[in-house]
């Protein structure tokens, strides 16, 4: 009979160790609470107008059909049955002999409830839809708005969180206002719209050089983003955001990229948790005490050369494919190596023709890193139709500088323009 490897969580990691497991003789289970493979670095643009929500993502019962040996189930895991060797879902066990969890994370706003409540965030693709649309109602009800402050309001973003989303996100956001949105709205002063980028530290993008940190802070400023360093959020309401030296910012639209955490997932799995409620795992990304379960991607905790690894993509993507080969390994008789990640450098977009990167040991900026960091996503999209869809709605953009996706598919409740 054969063994039986269930896959929970269809993100970066899990659809790596799927290909790995792919036609080797087991019988794999892929679940996920969706039906498709999101491809969450493209979130923000998704949000900005930028592209298509079905742009990014791709069904993952169209990738089993060419994966022999695996089967999808539209399932939420809800927690595991160590003794019996079952995990638990929500339309009911599913029997393993290994499990590789890849659950992935949700948004931390570290107990400030008030800014959970009236936060955006990105982490499922109805997050960027649900966005886009507050995006383009806040200008809708900007235009007829008599009154000028709170016309202001209206067209002021705050994006809290220096990291790569939070950077990304004002550069595009910025864009999208002064590029296109200035042509939608003729009647509004859209030079006075305030895009406003806030960091607890004193800079951005910790992982990049000093010299990227500073070409992306400048390039920022330059692009008219009010990038505001060494400030914290302690409080928001529907029409401001407060920091934590009382000052307080008009704006009718807050977005939270600050930091994750381990899904909830992650609480059921009897292990106590380690900072971000990450799971210490094994060095073969086991779960200690259950050799059998394999904990991976932004739900487990693992320091390598004195240092935590990050909760990334690239992480997420190596340990599902070690996932994968040390089942293998096992099957075969073998003992696997422990895991070791290969950090392949790092990266982020600013904005049109405005990139850095640093990797293999050189640092690239502008333009260049701009073209290396398009190729990279485009290569990394899964879907040969994504791929060209994507690649048309960047060729557009670049040679108009035109969104096409500038639609409120959804009125707010409560919302009157």
């Amino acid at each position: 009979m054969k063994k039986r490897v269930v896959l929970v969580g269809m993100g970066f990691g899990g659809i790596h160790a799927a290909r790995v497991l792919a036609g080797k003789g087991l019988d794999v289970i892929l679940v996920d609470r969706n039906n498709y493979h999101l491809f969450q670095p493209l979130l923000y643009q998704v949000a900005t107008a930028g592209l298509e929500q079905e742009s990014i993502a791709h069904s993952v019962r169209a990738m089993a059909r060419s994966w022999p040996g695996t089967r999808f189930q539209l399932a939420e895991a809800t927690g595991i049955d160590f003794a019996s060797h079952d995990l638990l879902t929500n339309t009911g066990p599913i029997h393993y002999d290994y499990l590789v969890i890849g659950a992935g994370s949700v948004t931390n706003y570290f107990g400030l409830t008030s800014v959970e409540r009236n936060a955006f965030d990105l982490k499922e693709l109805s997050d960027a839809e649900t966005l886009r649309n507050h995006i383009l109602t806040a200008f809708e009800r900007a235009v007829i708005e008599p009154d000028p402050a709170r016309q202001r309001a209206l067209m002021t973003f705050v994006i809290v969180g220096g990291g790569p989303t939070g950077v990304e996100f004002s550069g595009a956001l910025v864009e999208l206002v002064h590029f296109v949105l200035a042509k939608d709205y003729p009647e509004l002063k859209t030079q006075a719209a305030r895009v406003v980028l806030i960091e607890a530290t004193d800079e951005l993008l910790v992982a990049m050089p000093e010299s990227q940190r500073m070409y992306t802070l400048n390039k920022l400023r330059s692009m008219s983003v009010e990038v505001l360093l060494n400030a914290r959020v302690v409080d928001a309401g529907p029409e401001q955001v407060i920091l934590h030296d009382g000052a307080v910012i008009p704006a009718h639209t807050l977005f939270w990229s600050a930091g994750v955490k381990a899904a909830p997932l992650a609480a059921t799995l009897d292990t106590p948790p380690m900072a971000a409620g990450r799971i210490p795992v094994e060095p073969d990304l086991t779960l200690p005490g259950h050799s059998e379960v394999y904990v991976i991607g932004d739900m487990a905790f693992l320091k390598q050369d004195s240092s935590v690894l990050p909760m990334t993509a690239p992480v997420a993507m190596q340990m599902g494919i070690y996932a994968g080969n040390a089942i293998l390994a096992r099957e075969g008789g073998r003992t696997p190596s422990p895991f070791r990640y290969r950090d392949k450098g790092t990266m982020a977009t600013i904005g049109r023709n405005a990139a850095v990167a640093s990797a293999f040991g050189m640092n690239f900026r502008g333009y260049f890193a701009w073209l290396v960091w398009l190729l990279l996503h485009l290569y990394y999209l899964i879907g040969f139709r994504n791929r060209i869809v994507v690649m048309l709605n960047w060729v557009w953009y670049y040679w108009y500088h035109e969104r096409q996706v500038r639609l409120i598919t959804k009125r707010e409740t409560g919302q009157e323009l």
